[in-house]
């Protein structure tokens, strides 16, 4: 069960509540949805996408694939029966430059496209995005996460 605390932000501190949000997340998309993880190293954003790709794959009755972070080839992809789920890691990227040929905004309603660190892209599209903000809680001893631009409760 989704926990609620402070300012409608949802506890994700056990992996068990992380999975929990990222399997009811994925019954609202449609295809052509790009979501932002926003948040520190280590506060659960590439544990989100896993157990978002790893629903998909069950739902469809697919093998579970590994799902790592893309830090350094900066986009892994993932086909499903009905989409192809994009998952970039932008950390090492400085400049908006930088993401001119990585095609993030193909507009494509068979592709979900999961971007972790996308503070460049933010004021740079026009795309209708889903927000999620990892956060830190306590000095760090639980996590949090906001949802943006959907209204999942």
């Amino acid at each position: 069960m989704l926990t609620a605390i402070k300012n409608s932000k949802i506890d994700i501190t056990s992996e068990k509540s992380t999975r929990e949000l990222a399997e009811k997340l994925t019954s609202y998309l449609k295809g052509g949805e790009y979501i932002f993880l926003f948040g520190e190293m280590g506060v659960g954003k590439t544990t989100f996408v896993k157990y978002f790709i790893n629903k998909f794959q069950t739902d469809e009755q697919l093998k579970h694939t590994e799902v790592t972070s893309p830090t350094f080839n900066l986009l892994n992809e993932y086909e499903t029966n009905n989409f192809i789920i994009k998952h970039y890691d932008l950390f090492r990227i400085k400049n908006i430059l930088e993401t001119k040929d990585l095609d993030i905004f193909e507009n494509n309603k068979k592709v979900i496209t999961l971007v972790e660190w996308p503070q460049l892209l933010k004021n740079n599209n026009k795309a209708k995005s889903i927000d999620l903000l990892f956060t830190y809680e306590n000095e760090i001893k639980n996590r949090s996460v906001e949802i943006k631009g959907l209204n999942l409760f």
